[in-house]
């Protein structure tokens, strides 16, 4: 059985990607998550050789790199990217578009599922990163005739766009009726809502990623549940 390495729900959206693509294709594998701490290279470099996560172990073949395990997925398992060739092409170009850039919206935007914010401000760069996701969106929905970025079934697209559908409810982004929807929809999807609520219960709390989202934005709300007093 396939063993996938993953940190925290609440930050890790690469670690994210691939669980909810294999929960989503029913593709059985064990989750090892551990945690994020101030140093993290070298405790992962044990089981990842890049020391990030996500990372994917088949046996002895070590697969890193949230892109790289698609792919690997995709010549093993139907599904991870449509069948229909214009579909697929466009479903790889956006993946791949998502997978190398946005660095704003990442950086503005960081993935924290439990709080809600707003950012301090909503740089031009900002707005040209999530008015590019909605033009990604709708252009899929429109052509392929939804539900999902590439037709009716959830497939790698949806997956790599997943974690911007928590960045917008995290900092009450403005969307878009039709891309708002499916952002929504990406959200109540069951994998996604079982990544969700697997994040609120989470007992860590990582400084580093804590002291990043108070840089950019204000804190409205933490929905998650309370670190006990001996953490």
């Amino acid at each position: 059985m396939y063993q996938l390495f993953i940190a925290n729900k609440n930050y890790s959206s690469w670690s994210l990607r691939p669980w909810v693509l294999m929960k989503a294709l029913g593709i059985e594998f064990e989750e090892r998550l551990v945690p994020f701490e101030a140093e993290n290279f070298e405790r992962y470099r044990h089981f990842s050789p890049n020391g990030l996560v996500p990372c994917l172990h088949d046996g002895e073949i070590r697969v890193w790199d949230s892109f790289a395990i698609v792919e690997y997925l995709a010549e093993r398992h139907p599904g991870v990217w449509p069948s229909d060739a214009p579909a697929r092409a466009f479903a790889r170009s956006a993946a791949a578009e998502m997978h190398a850039g946005y660095g704003t919206l990442r950086a503005i935007c960081t993935m924290n599922c439990g709080v809600r914010a707003r950012p301090k401000e909503m740089t031009p760069a900002l707005q040209r990163d999530i008015a590019r996701f909605c033009e990604v969106w709708t252009e899929g929905l429109q052509r392929f005739g939804g539900p999902f970025l590439a037709g009716s079934d959830f497939t790698a697209v949806d997956a790599f766009f997943a974690p911007v559908a928590y960045r917008v409810q995290t900092y009450g982004l403005e969307l878009p009726p039709e891309a708002a929807a499916y952002a929504e929809r990406l959200r109540q999807f069951p994998a996604m809502r079982e990544w969700y609520e697997a994040a609120m219960a989470e007992p860590w709390r990582e400084p580093g990623h804590e002291a990043e989202i108070a840089a950019v934005a204000t804190i409205i709300a933490d929905e998650r549940q309370a670190v006990p007093a001996s953490s």
